[in-house]
């Protein structure tokens, strides 16, 4: 299967579970990796035959700026059922990180892996 990613894209939300956290906006970076056929979309050269990036990429910044989560696991998963209502997507891989939020690590987060039923 082939791969279509969206790096390091920063978003600012609502994410944690304590009480100055669910008042003040943080950095939230985002990887996401979908797995599709991108056979037709090579030989077509049609957008329609291709998981559009750009248009994915503005429904995870909406929904991560938007969703105010208590942990990274839960906005993870909603990411990543974003990403399996497009149509093309069979699998995806999302990696959601709160840079700073450990003192001396860089960043912490999860990555999920997360396959298209059926």
């Amino acid at each position: 299967m082939d791969k279509t990613f969206i790096k390091d894209l920063l978003v600012r939300g609502i994410i944690g579970i304590r009480d100055w956290e669910r008042e003040k906006v943080q950095d939230i970076l985002i990887n996401v990796t979908v797995f599709s056929d991108t056979t037709r979309a090579a030989e077509t050269d049609d957008i329609s035959d291709c998981v559009d990036y750009s248009a994915l990429a503005k429904k995870v910044q909406t929904h991560a700026e938007t969703a105010a989560r208590l942990t990274v696991e839960a906005l993870a998963n909603d990411l990543a059922k974003i990403c399996l209502q497009e149509g093309l997507v069979q699998k995806v891989i999302v990696r959601v990180e709160k840079p700073g939020a450990v003192r001396f690590a860089k960043s912490v987060g999860v990555e999920i892996e997360r396959r298209r039923d059926g």
